[in-house]
């Protein structure tokens, strides 16, 4: 280990002097490598802010398992199915409670601009708390009355004046489907991309929004055990006595469940994935042009080593050299510029947008893997060039 330590000491670093000397062209390869690398992080973060905001809801969820309907697509298209399942829910052994669970995107005005937005409203029985939010369970009795609701501070628009007079105690109504509502408290969870925010109300307040809505017919069941039961368990007990109009699921499969449907049904999903694969290709592009270049500008050099007696390993090895070290310098820039990205798109998005440790290694994985095809691809004239034909 120790000579092989004083070996590379040793030796010349001929990559990074060839990549120096040429500092304009270091420069472009640089800033090639962090366009890339930003298009990388750009995608990965808002497909993680996909799968983020649109299953914070179901992770909030006050159950063991959750039955849902068999139609259900996403939490903002669940379907409904009959009451009646939480009712036998409950004969079976180790189910403590079942709650019903009422979910729909409405139209709302906004308490300001008085213009038109799209929420996510729940609603669900105010003695039963159906969220594991303290903020919210803490409120739940200013949600009682009919049209009494909770804001998501955290939605997407501009909501500071109404948030300040909620905030002050003051009362802020607006219009839901032509009936007066009001905000009565405040909580925090945040936009996802399927709604611009949420409101949270009681089982009769969501029935009144939406009229025509059976109270028999639900879109959640919420099922909670007796300490000492497994979930999973107990969740293939009632998928066996429950009918075929309802799907049983532990809370964890639900959660599983809502993130499947973004990452392989939603078109959104797919787009993001491909935006990050063409990143990866660009910068492959990018790299191969540098170091093809320089492969050619040098050519006659690298035949003249080969006729000192230099084997092609040495000489492919100084190619890898200059692509892992555009690798790591092109990913200095690539990483810091997202992070100041990210704050800007969280803001202007309410979207949770986030640098993450995992993100930022796998990024560094993936441009790595890049400037490796690249080089590999670059040595393949080196590895043909014959000193016989270079002079």
């Amino acid at each position: 280990m120790i000579g092989f330590i004083q070996q590379v000491q040793r030796r010349t670093p001929l990559g990074w002097l060839q990549l120096s000397k040429e500092k304009g062209r270091l420069l472009v390869a640089l800033s090639g490598i962090a366009f890339a690398d930003v298009l990388m992080f750009m995608q990965l973060g808002f497909q993680s802010a996909l799968y983020d905001s649109n299953t914070k809801l179901s992770r909030t969820l006050n159950a063991d398992i959750v039955l849902v309907s068999p139609q259900a697509r996403n939490t903002q298209n669940l379907g409904t199915f009959s009451r009646r399942r939480l009712y036998q829910a409950k004969d079976i052994p180790g189910v403590k409670s079942a709650q019903a669970f009422y979910s729909n995107t409405i139209t709302w005005k906004h308490p300001e601009t008085r213009k038109d937005t799209s929420m996510q409203v729940i609603g669900f029985e105010p003695e039963q708390p159906a969220l594991n939010l303290p903020e919210v369970n803490q409120q739940l009795s200013k949600i009682k009355l009919p049209d009494r609701v909770l804001f998501d501070r955290n939605s997407r628009g501009s909501y500071k004046d109404a948030i300040a007079q909620v905030e002050e105690g003051k009362i802020v109504s607006t219009e839901i489907e032509r009936h007066t509502v009001t905000i009565t408290g405040l909580f925090t969870l945040g936009a996802s991309f399927g709604a611009d925010g949420i409101l949270i109300g009681s089982d009769q307040t969501f029935l009144h929004f939406f009229p025509r809505r059976e109270a028999a017919s639900i879109n959640l069941g919420l099922v909670t055990l007796q300490p000492g039961y497994d979930a999973k368990q107990v969740a293939t007990a009632l998928d066996s006595h429950l009918p075929n109009d309802v799907r049983v699921l532990t809370k964890q499969e639900y959660i599983e469940f809502e993130q499947s449907y973004w990452q392989k049904e939603s078109p959104i999903g797919f787009i993001f994935g491909l935006g990050t694969a063409m990143a990866f290709v660009v910068g492959v592009v990018i790299v191969y042009q540098v170091l093809s270049t320089d492969v050619n500008t040098h050519l006659k050099e690298y035949a003249t080593f080969k006729a000192m007696g230099y084997r092609n390993q040495y000489l492919l090895a100084v190619v890898f050299e200059e692509a892992i070290i555009l690798a790591f310098f092109g990913f200095i820039p690539g990483f810091i510029l997202p992070i100041g990205l990210y704050n800007l798109a969280a803001k202007a998005t309410a979207l949770p947008i986030l640098m993450t440790l995992s993100r930022a290694i796998l990024v560094l994985i993936l441009t790595v893997i890049m400037c490796g095809i690249s080089g590999a691809i670059a040595t393949r004239k080196l590895q043909s060039a014959d000193p016989a034909d270079m002079f």
